[in-house]
């Protein structure tokens, strides 16, 4: 544009100088360089509608004159999603970015989809006419307020899909929407734009700006910055200069002169009081609101086609990018660095999984594998694909319903409760169905069934990995080349296939007891159920069979014969008990069983055997004599003899009580008259009882537990001489001499002993982890080992450590 008035503006006789040539040099050293301009979807057709930049992903999203939007990721422009949201006669007239999506304005519909292009939702209303701009409210992110050329202010809430409330715009309507601190600025395209409160959108102000028409504003900080159209001479003129309102104030300071028509203005996000703002002809100029003593002017020209006109603007908020749209189709992108970020902290943006490549394969290789490129998914019939006469649906078939459970069933309405009649196994499975529809299930000696045609015998474990399962020594005789007989250790074991065959392993543990074995092998009675006899002869078999199984079931016939075996629950009658037992309970009653019957078993024995009459020994002074020396003699040997026949004078005590027990002495206090008592006991088993620890991290040492076991006290009612009733007395045990072998029970009862295991092997580990545990710390290795010949060599050798613990 050359102004004849001004001489300045006169063209020199240098020849004419191109755009392109004119504005390189300062291009180039400028600060927003124009990094991309493409052609949108529909750009042939269409015109760019609207733009802005997402606020949350890298990407800038466009809406053209036909309904089509479109997004582009990073300063390249790579185009990510492309999907249409209304008919081809409805231009996108405003795009928001939110969080979970997109939101599309069109006239006379709103569209939320996903940024992949799913689509979420479409309202329209009869209050949605030739709607024009909208916007999200800060203090509510579910709420959205929409507006138009229409009289009508629609509150929209995205939660529920639906509007609220509407609110009167005026006659001109709200062509543009603003967000501040204190208002929510509504702009009338005639001129004037309304302050209204966020929360009640009642009207509190109205700022006059431009006599004709308004083109555009924006809001930043305390600075109202408008563009538009002013009336001369009955026409509509631009106005050369950019409006500002003080919002505090709320009344006008002095404007903004600009070189170029502005159209379109934004606030730069990253600075306080700079503006961009565009010309309808595609200049970009970038102002500043505050006045400088020396102004930088920052003018750009888009390179777009003569005929196309700017229709849309946005800036980042980064402010390093902007983005401008215009009518020929054309999206162009300015940029102030060369790596330019759209936002500060952008989340990653979702794409497709990348298509898998394939090797290249030579039509002359013989060897190819065709099947590894699949075949595309074709909609018509493959020429594999079978018939439908041949394709059937095949379901597995329901096993039957066992017949006692039908018979024992209550039916509760269209439900049947029936009890369990534990016919199968846990996990048992049926083999295979016969014709008659009858289930043949799997044998208990699968192991040993041989087949019929070919000799041989399915086994799925490896026989290696199998339980071995215990058979007699006989029945190991007759099937030989059984998987049973393959002993590999000299040790013998017990069958374990009886119902009291829970305590194999106690008699195992008494078996290696050398002294007890050897009490038990010596003894010998006339009782029909002697325990101790019973034991004795299952020590014998177990050292004398070489490695073979044995059989218990005569020791195990005789506990049934014991009375106090019964009254304790120690026999199972059958394998329907083993599931109601209680093992744990159930072995330690053993343990304390057995050493109390072998006790009463060798006493009883040895009163019996004290009653007979010593054996006849012949001497020659037992004959008559006139010799009274002769005679003498022959009173003294017979004192001599009753003397190592009566011997023993420890009566109640046996080789059980001698090995196993432990003397204690009990004290008994009543704590009402404080008369005390004792006694002596000895007891030949102890039970373990753990201290309550309140802090889990302490440790508390074996020793501690043991000694609080064996000494203990505790108050219990007993009876008193002296009060003639029971009262609660204070029961006090003091440990006088310790046996040979200390028999325990360890209790694991009840859930505080077990916690008290717990939180024992968790101090232990935290002791460890911690550093503190009894680690025994070694100085600098050596680094020749035990190839270093150095004499006085001062670091760690292994030879060395190893002696150090060898004496520790």
């Amino acid at each position: 544009i050359v102004y004849e008035e001004e001489s300045s503006f006169a063209l020199t006789d240098d020849s004419f100088v191109t755009v392109d040539d004119h504005f390189g040099g300062d291009y180039v050293n400028a600060e927003y360089q124009e990094r991309n301009t493409i052609l949108v979807d529909g750009g042939q057709h269409f015109g760019v509608s609207s733009v802005t930049f997402d606020t949350h992903e890298e990407l800038v999203w466009m809406g053209n004159q036909g309904g089509h939007v479109t997004s582009y990721y990073g300063a390249e422009m790579q185009k990510y999603t492309s999907f249409q949201v209304g008919a081809h006669t409805d231009e996108v007239r405003c795009v928001q970015a939110m969080e979970g999506g997109l939101l599309a304005l069109t006239p006379t519909a709103l569209r939320y989809q996903l940024r992949r292009g799913i689509p979420v939702f479409t309202h329209s209303s009869e209050n949605m006419e030739e709607m024009q701009c909208m916007l999200q409210l800060n203090h509510s992110p579910d709420t959205l307020l929409l507006g138009g050329h229409t009289r009508k202010l629609i509150r929209f809430n995205l939660n529920e899909g639906r509007e609220v409330q509407t609110y009167d715009a005026g006659e001109g309507g709200c062509a543009i929407l603003r967000q501040h601190g204190r208002f929510i600025c509504c702009g009338e395209p005639g001129g004037h734009i309304d302050l209204r409160d966020p929360q009640t959108l009642r009207v509190e102000h109205t700022l006059e700006t431009h006599g004709g028409s308004l083109s555009d504003f924006d809001v930043h900080g305390h600075l109202l910055v408008s563009c538009g159209f002013s009336n001369r001479q009955g026409t509509l003129a631009v106005d050369n200069f950019l409006l500002v309102h003080d919002l505090r104030m709320l009344r006008s300071v002095a404007p903004i002169a600009v070189l170029l028509d502005p159209f379109l203005l934004r606030f730069m996000p990253s600075f306080s009081s700079r503006l961009a703002v565009a010309s309808p002809s595609g200049q970009l100029q970038f102002v500043e609101t505050v006045t400088l003593s020396e102004p930088d002017v920052s003018i750009y020209q888009v390179n777009n086609s003569g005929a196309s006109l700017v229709t849309a603007l946005d800036v980042s908020s980064s402010s390093q990018a902007v983005c401008i749209g215009d009518s020929a189709g054309s999206l162009h992108m300015f940029t102030s660095t060369s790596t330019p970020v759209f936002n500060a902290y952008s989340r990653p943006t979702e794409f497709a999984d990348p298509i898998e490549p394939y090797e290249p394969i030579s039509i002359d290789d013989t060897m190819a594998i065709y099947s590894a490129i699949p075949l595309p998914i074709s909609a018509g019939s493959l020429l594999s694909d079978w018939p439908e006469q041949f394709i059937r649906k095949q379901y597995r078939r329901t096993p039957p319903i066992d017949p006692e459970i039908l018979r024992t069933m209550k039916m509760q309405g269209t439900i049947g409760y029936a009890p369990n009649p534990n016919t199968k196994r846990r996990n048992q499975v049926p083999l295979e169905y016969s014709d008659g529809g009858h289930v043949r299930w799997r044998s208990n000696d699968w192991r040993y069934s041989k087949d019929s045609e070919g000799g041989g015998s399915f086994v799925a474990i490896p026989k290696r990995y199998r339980k071995p399962d215990m058979k007699h020594y006989m029945k190991i005789m007759e099937h030989s080349d059984s998987e049973c007989d393959q002993q590999k250790f000299a040790f013998s074991g017990l069958e374990a296939n009886l119902p009291n065959s829970y305590c194999n392993s106690i008699l195992q543990v008494l078996y290696f007891t050398k002294p007890l074995r050897d009490v038990v092998l010596s003894h010998s009675c006339r009782a029909e159920f002697c325990v101790c006899c019973e034991l004795g002869f299952l020590f014998h078999m177990l050292s004398t069979s070489g490695g073979a199984p044995c059989h218990s079931g005569n020791l195990l016939r005789a506990l049934r014969s014991a009375k106090e075996a019964s009254a304790l629950h120690l026999i199972l009658s059958d394998n329907s008990t083993l599931q109601e037992a209680n093992f744990i309970q159930l072995i330690q009653s053993w343990n304390r069983f057995i050493l109390h019957q072998l006790h009463s078993e060798l006493l009883e024995n040895k009163r019996k055997g004290n009653d007979l009459k010593p054996a006849f020994i012949y001497r020659d002074t037992d004959f008559p004599s006139i010799d009274f020396q002769s005679h003498r003699k022959k009173t003294k040997v017979k004192s001599d003899l009753a003397e190592d026949v009566f011997e023993d004078s420890t009566k109640g005590e046996t080789e059980i009580s001698r090995m196993f027990g432990s003397k204690q002495t009990h004290m008994f206090t009543c704590l009402k008259c404080n008369h005390k008592s004792s006694k002596d006991a000895t007891l030949l088993i102890h039970t373990l009882h753990y201290p309550h620890v309140k802090a889990e991290s302490r440790e508390v040492s074996f020793c501690e537990v043991l000694r609080k076991s064996m000494s203990g006290s505790q108050v219990t009612p007993a009876w008193c001489d002296l009060c003639h009733k029971f009262q609660s007395t204070l029961q006090e045990r003091k440990v006088k001499s310790l046996p040979q072998l200390i028999s325990m029970n360890c209790g694991n009862n009840n859930e505080m002993d077990k916690k008290f295991w717990k939180d024992q092997m968790d101090a232990v580990v935290l002791k460890v982890v911690a550093g503190s545990g009894d680690m025994r710390t070694v100085g600098k290795q050596c680094r020749y080992g035990n190839m270093c010949n150095r004499a006085g060599c001062r670091f760690k050798h292994p030879q060395q450590n190893l002696g150090k613990f060898r004496l520790n």
